[in-house]
């Protein structure tokens, strides 16, 4: 089955500015302007399925990049300039112990990895939603910036399934019901109702500054 994840799991609108709001590993924000931008957001894409078996994994990364063009070292704040020409003008948290090292002129890089995983859960036990997240700063005194690592595992229970439209809908242990199509390759007739289909999503963030 061609599963979406869960609410947009894989968020793949408005990812350069999520991008931009996940700085705050090193940063957090506030405000705008123009000058020669850095290059635009890259998005790529990969999927790998079993012919024959439900489920697959996704992989979506987007690699966003900012310019320094001010630093305020007593306020401790940056600003930004964005690949669509608007400045933003970012607050740095205590916790960005390598601040002192960023200056006018670099590049702040910053590369989302997300990665969906789906399978049906063959043991018919249900799996409760799990959460894991771990922050790793660059230790001071290293190359500014840092990795923000997040896995979500959420299940979700077959409610229906279309033969003739090709269609599964689930039930998520939140309550929310949705219907996805499923692969030319997958023989509906092998699953049923009350299945549970079992969403992985692991979110790997980069931050790396680069010296003009």
């Amino acid at each position: 089955m061609q599963f979406k994840s869960t609410h947009q799991m894989t968020r793949n609108t408005g990812l350069a500015s999520t991008m931009l709001m996940l700085l705050v590993v090193l940063f957090t924000l506030a405000a705008c302007a123009t000058t020669a931008p850095p290059p635009p957001a890259q998005v790529n894409t990969s999927t790998a399925v079993k012919e024959g078996v439900a489920g697959g994994v996704t992989v979506n990364t987007v690699e966003v990049t900012a310019k320094v063009v001010a630093i305020d070292t007593k306020n401790r704040k940056a600003t930004l300039l964005l690949a669509d020409g608007e400045k933003e003008t970012v607050k740095v948290p205590p916790e960005a112990v390598n601040f002192d090292q960023v200056k006018v002129g670099d590049m702040l890089k910053v590369t989302l990895t997300e990665e969906v995983v789906v399978y049906i859960d063959n043991e018919g036990a249900a799996v409760p939603d799990e959460y894991a997240a771990g922050v790793a700063l660059a230790p001071k005194g290293a190359q500014p910036g840092g990795i923000v690592a997040e896995a979500v595992k959420v299940t979700a229970t077959i409610t229906a399934i279309d033969q003739a439209d090709r269609t599964t809908t689930l039930r998520f242990d939140d309550g929310t019901i949705e219907t996805f199509p499923v692969r030319d390759d997958i023989d509906l007739s092998k699953h049923k109702v009350g299945e549970k289909v079992v969403f992985i999503v692991t979110e790997l963030v980069a931050l790396s500054v680069e010296k003009p």
